[in-house]
């Protein structure tokens, strides 16, 4: 939908917009194409607080009317101003949309910039996770718009800026790379750039009091790990294993698609690890929780940062896209873990397929998942977009070959760099690769609601 003025000169009442994604009708906005994000955010140091933010929003207007009017996510955080090229607009919220009527119509061509003044709660359902000492950020679905206001969906890269003013006491660290620290005071403001365009949901910003560690990785390629003070004893040798789990990746992918590399390990129970682009967020209890074989931690390290191939730089451009992120995160997950002691390949390969009718039942097929419950947005990562999707991956290569499918994956990492990709696009390149139509074959392993013979091994039966 493309807002447009109507006869007369009125408009439509104002109502949240969306770009047309099927699990999340009213994320994103169309009629413009977002360029870069500045984002600012004061930090008092009590993280029960909402922090004061500024958000400069530099688009291109798209919409072939021009934009009388356009929409923006954001649903938890207060407007205190709306600017629109440097002239007050009028601004209300329409459920999690921010509806924002610039003074003139910003016409088709133009380059719009919009500034936004708002609160940034900490309370809110997803978004800012609170630490032992501090904050860092989880956005993953949708939640990045319960942090700052934006067109919150990965088919919307953008570049962005941080700045972040906090008490001098604790360490600010973000996605990309420092550029910027000013003592004021008793206060200290960092400013971090992300060379590369990134999706909302892959923003991280971390406040706390950090030790930040920094080494080398492959080709001198700069790493920054970042963990509470009091654990580096405990954790510098897990992240000490981060280069040559990358050596691993770039073998299998090519280059590393970033200009750094790192985990942010916070003291908090989220529940779940997350690709924030450059910097990979992870539970301190996963390092230093209850024992577990080192093939574990470690392969799990490898799914993450499998991700900043899959799913950052090369992001959905759907959220039923999803699959092409988790189904190869998990691939690379179960091949580094078989060859540290884990469960072979095959045999994570066959136990997937032994419950992935089952999945396809409860959750939906790997590309056409169930919608998520009410109240709960990261209910679509399910089984079956994990382990579902990366026995989809196996069966692939069961079809055309190890060597095919690994100059695929290679081949698609690099197609589609810093850009979105489709399932589409994927079953395209399958073709080409192979020299073989696979779309029929792909479809029925995509959308199918029972899971197909798995090729090369026509013994395996999932719950039939």
């Amino acid at each position: 939908m493309t807002v447009l003025a109507l006869a007369g000169g009125t408009l439509p009442a104002p109502g949240p917009l969306g770009v047309g994604d099927r699990l999340f009708p009213e994320l994103g906005n169309p009629g413009y194409d977002v360029r870069a994000y500045d984002i600012s955010f004061g930090y008092s140091g009590d993280n029960t607080e909402p922090l004061t933010g500024r958000t400069t929003i530099e688009a291109d207007v798209t919409a072939a009317g021009g934009l009388p009017r356009f929409n923006l996510d954001f649903a938890s955080g207060k407007v205190q101003s709306v600017r629109v090229d440097g002239r007050t607009a009028q601004h209300r919220n329409v459920r999690e949309d921010l509806v924002v009527t610039p003074a003139v119509t910003v016409r088709r061509g133009e380059r719009m910039r919009v500034e936004v003044r708002h609160t940034s709660p900490t309370a809110a359902t997803g978004g800012w996770v609170r630490t032992k000492d501090g904050l860092a950020m989880a956005n993953q679905a949708d939640a990045a718009h319960r942090i700052f206001p934006g067109n919150d969906h990965p088919s919307d890269k953008a570049r962005f800026t941080f700045r972040v003013s906090a008490p001098s006491t604790l360490t600010v660290v973000a996605g990309g790379e420092l550029t910027g620290r000013k003592r004021k005071g008793t206060r200290t403001e960092w400013t971090y750039r992300l060379a590369h365009p990134m999706a909302t949901e892959l923003a991280q910003v971390s406040i706390g009091r950090s030790h930040v560690r920094r080494t080398k990785g492959p080709h001198g390629l700069p790493l920054r790990d970042v963990m509470p003070r009091g654990d580096r004893k405990e954790l510098e040798p897990w992240l000490a294993r981060t280069p040559a789990q990358l050596a691993w990746l770039e073998r299998r992918l090519g280059r590393y698609p970033f200009e750094t590399y790192g985990l942010l390990i916070a003291d908090a129970e989220t529940g779940f690890e997350l690709e924030t682009q450059t910097l990979s967020l992870f539970e301190k209890q996963l390092f230093t929780g209850a024992a577990s074989p080192a093939w574990y931690q470690e392969s799990i390290m490898v799914h993450e940062a499998a991700h900043q191939w899959f799913g950052d730089s090369v992001s959905p451009h759907r959220w039923d896209d999803l699959w092409l992120n988790e189904g190869n995160a998990t691939w690379y997950e179960w091949l580094y873990a078989a060859e540290r002691n884990g469960p072979s390949l095959t045999s994570r390969a066959r136990d997937a397929y032994k419950n992935s009718d089952s999945w396809r039942k409860k959750f939906g097929p790997p590309a056409r998942l169930h919608a998520a419950k009410p109240g709960n947005k990261t209910d679509i990562f399910r089984k079956s977009v994990y382990d579902g999707s990366a026995v989809l991956l196996f069966a692939l290569r069961e079809k055309i070959g190890a060597d095919s499918f690994n100059r695929l994956q290679r081949e698609w990492v690099a197609l589609h760099r810093d850009g979105n990709a489709s399932t589409n696009d994927y079953i395209s390149l399958v073709n080409k690769v192979s020299g073989k139509n696979l779309t029929t074959f792909l479809k029925d392993w995509l959308y199918g609601k029972k899971t197909p013979s798995m090729p090369g091994h026509p013994g395996w039966r999932s719950g039939r």
